[in-house]
C-alpha cells in the first residue's frame, strides 16, 4: 500500500524583532547607543566565524566559563556576543525615529492637519479645568499640550460635584505646580483630607477660596485650619465658607492678609497672631445660641494685628461693650468699618467709633438702633472722608438724619437706608414667649419697643457727588426729590407709598432704577423722568405745591402720553 505525502509543516509564526538595542538593551525608539564598542583583536578585523568554529567556541566557552552566555541587560564585562544574522542593530532607523520623534512634537494632529503645539496650548487655556481634561483624552499630542496647559497655570477655579470629592484635586491639583490661586466651589463635603490634598499638591498657593453649596457640609475643624495656615508660609488670602464646625480660632501666619471666614459659631477661643493681616471679615450664624465672646476677640486684635484696615463682624451678639474694646484695641489705621445686625448697638457705641477711627471711608452699622443723633456724631466726624455710608435696618433713623448726612458729607458717594423707613415696623423678637394654657405652650407676642415711623414722609436729597442710593422697602415714604447729577444706580424696590405725583427725578447720569413692588403708575413716573419723555412738553404742565409749601412737583399728564413709535426721531 502506498504511503501518502506528509502535511507541509506549519507556517513559522512571524517575529516582531528585538525592541531593544542589542548593546545597551534600551529601546531603540528615540535612542542613541552609548554602550562601549567591541575592540577589534591586534592583527586586524576578527574573521567572521565559520558555522564549525562557532559551535565550537561555544563549547569551549562553556567549558572554560571565561565567556558565559549572558542575558539581554547583563553587561558586567565589556566584551559582547556577535548579534545574530536575524536580528541586526539598525543603528540608521533609529536615528529617522528620533527624527520623525522631534517632527511630531512640534506639531498635533487637529483633524486632518497639524497645529503647533504651542497654538493648541494657547487655545486648551481658554477653556475651563473640565474642558482641558476632555481635550486630554483625544491623542497623545493633545493629551501633552493639556499637562503644558495644567504646569503653567496659575490661577484655577473648578466646581467639585458630589459624585467628585476629594479624589479629583487629588488627581488634577499634582499637574499644577504653578498654580498661585485656587478657587474651589465645594458640593461635597469638605474636611481635613481636602485641606491636606491642597498642602501637599499646591506648594506655592498664595489664595484659597472655599464655597459650599447648600447641602455640602464643611468638617474642617479648628485645629485642621490652624496647621493649614502654619504650614503654608506663601498663602495671603484665605476665604472659606461654611465653618459651622471650627470651635476655636488659633491662626499664626506671618503672611497672612486676608481672612474670611462665615457661618460661625460659639467660638471658645478666638486668637489670631498675624501680623501683617490687613483685612479681616468674620460673620456669624444668626443662632440663639451663639456665644462667642466678640469683647475678648476684640480686645485681642489690637494686640496681634495691630495693621488691621478694613473689618467687618456680621453678628448679634454685638453690642456697645464689644465697640468700646474695639476702642480700646486702638486700631486707629481702620479705614473700613462694617459692624452689621447688631441691636444692641446704640448712639454710645458710635462715639466710641468716632473717638477711635479718624479716617474712616466706609461706615457699615446697619440692623443697629443708632438714631438721628449718631448720624450727626458721624457727619462731624468724617466730613472729609466717608464716602460709603449705610445704615438700612436702622428703625430710629429718620429722615431728617438721612438728609443730614447727604447735606453735611460732600465725600459721599453710596448710601444705603433700606427698610429703616418703614411704615410697619416689626420687632425681631415677636414670637413664642411665654405661658402656659392646657399643658401646652401659649403664644404671647411682645409688645414692639421700636419706634414706628409716620407713614406720610418726604425726603428731599440733593447732593454734588452722590453716586448710588438705596431706599429699599422705605414704605414711610409717600414723597421723594432726588436732585443728585452724579447719581447713577436708584434702588426704589417696595416703596409701596410713594406717590407718582410727587416724585421728581433730577439726575441726569441715571442708569438703573430698581422698582420691583412698587405700583404701575410710580414705575410709569419713573420711566418718563428717567427718559425725559415729557421734556418738550414741560411748561405746559400744571404743578402741584408740596406740604412744606417749598417745592413744586411737575405731574405728567399720563391720559396725553403718546404712543413710543412717535417719539422715536
Amino acid at each position: 500500500m502506498a504511503s501518502l505525502p506528509k502535511p507541509p509543516p506549519p507556517p513559522r509564526p512571524k517575529t516582531r524583532g528585538n525592541y531593544n538595542c542589542g548593546r545597551c538593551g534600551q529601546p531603540k525608539k528615540g535612542h542613541v547607543c552609548v554602550g562601549p564598542v567591541p575592540a577589534p583583536a591586534p592583527g586586524g578585523a576578527a574573521p567572521t566565524p565559520s558555522p564549525s568554529s562557532s559551535s565550537g567556541a561555544a563549547s569551549a566557552s562553556g567549558a572554560g566559563g571565561e565567556h558565559r552566555l549572558r542575558r539581554a541587560l547583563s553587561f558586567d564585562e565589556a566584551g559582547t556576543t556577535p548579534p545574530s544574522p536575524e536580528k541586526k542593530p539598525k543603528v540608521e532607523d533609529v536615528d529617522m525615529g528620533e527624527a520623525e520623534l522631534d517632527d511630531e512634537e512640534a506639531t498635533v494632529d487637529v483633524g486632518a492637519r497639524q497645529m503647533p503645539r504651542e497654538v493648541m496650548a494657547e487655545v486648551l487655556r481658554r477653556l475651563g479645568p473640565r474642558g482641558v481634561m476632555a481635550a486630554a483624552g483625544v491623542s497623545r499630542g493633545w493629551r501633552d499640550c493639556a499637562g503644558r496647559v495644567w504646569r503653567d497655570a496659575e490661577e484655577l477655579r473648578l466646581r467639585v460635584l458630589a459624585s467628585s470629592g476629594v479624589g479629583l484635586l487629588g488627581a488634577l491639583l499634582p499637574r499644577c505646580t504653578a498654580l498661585s490661586r485656587l478657587d474651589l466651589r465645594m458640593e461635597s463635603d469638605v474636611d481635613a483630607t481636602t485641606l491636606s490634598c491642597i498642602a501637599f499638591s499646591c506648594p506655592s498657593l498664595r489664595t484659597l477660596e472655599i464655597t459650599m453649596a447648600a447641602d455640602a457640609v464643611n468638617r474642617i475643624t479648628g485645629e485642621d485650619l490652624s496647621c493649614f495656615v502654619s504650614e503654608k508660609s506663601t498663602l495671603s488670602v484665605l476665604k472659606i465658607g461654611g465653618c459651622s464646625n471650627l470651635d476655636i480660632l488659633n491662626l499664626c501666619s506671618s503672611s497672612l492678609s486676608i481672612l474670611w471666614l462665615s457661618d460661625l459659631c460659639s467660638l471658645s477661643k478666638s486668637v489670631m497672631n498675624c501680623p501683617n493681616m490687613n483685612e479681616l471679615s468674620l460673620c456669624f450664624t444668626q443662632q440663639s445660641s451663639d456665644c462667642t465672646d466678640l469683647v475678648t476677640l476684640m480686645d485681642g486684635l489690637g494686640r496681634t494685628c495691630h495693621n488691621l484696615k478694613k473689618m467687618h463682624i456680621s453678628s448679634n451678639q454685638l453690642s456697645n461693650e464689644a465697640v468700646c474694646a474695639l476702642e480700646n484695641a486702638n486700631l486707629r489705621g481702620l479705614c473700613m468699618l462694617s459692624l452689621i445686625l447688631g441691636s444692641k448697638i446704640t448712639d454710645a457705641a458710635v462715639a466710641s467709633i468716632v473717638r477711635s477711627c479718624p479716617s474712616l471711608e466706609l461706615l457699615d452699622l446697619s440692623g443697629s438702633s443708632i438714631s438721628d443723633n449718631g448720624v450727626g456724631m458721624i457727619c462731624k466726624a468724617f466730613p472729609h472722608t466717608l464716602s460709603r455710608l449705610l445704615l438700612a435696618l436702622c428703625p430710629n433713623v429718620t429722615t431728617r438724619g438721612i438728609q443730614l448726612a447727604t447735606a453735611q458729607l460732600p465725600c459721599l458717594q453710596l448710601m444705603d437706608c433700606g427698610m429703616s423707613l418703614c411704615a410697619n415696623v416689626k420687632n425681631e423678637k415677636e414670637g413664642p414667649y411665654f405661658g402656659e394654657l392646657n399643658g401646652g405652650i401659649r403664644i404671647i407676642r411682645k409688645l414692639s419697643t421700636l419706634k414706628r415711623q409716620p407713614i406720610h414722609q418726604k425726603l428731599i436729597i440733593k447732593h454734588g457727588n452722590l453716586k448710588k442710593l438705596s431706599l429699599w422697602g422705605c414704605s414711610a415714604i409717600d414723597a421723594l426729590y432726588v436732585n443728585c447729577p452724579e447719581l447713577n444706580d436708584l434702588n426704589l424696590n417696595s416703596c409701596t407709598n410713594l406717590h407718582p405725583e410727587r416724585l421728581l427725578l433730577q439726575c441726569p447720569n441715571l442708569k438703573n432704577v430698581h422698582a420691583s413692588g412698587c405700583q404701575d403708575m410710580l414705575i410709569g413716573a419713573i420711566r418718563n423722568q428717567v427718559l425725559n419723555e415729557f421734556a418738550a412738553a414741560e411748561p405746559s404742565l400744571p404743578c402741584k405745591r408740596l406740604a412744606d409749601g417749598l417745592k413744586r412737583v411737575q405731574l405728567p399728564q399720563f391720559q396725553k402720553q403718546q404712543p413710543l413709535e412717535d417719539d422715536i426721531d
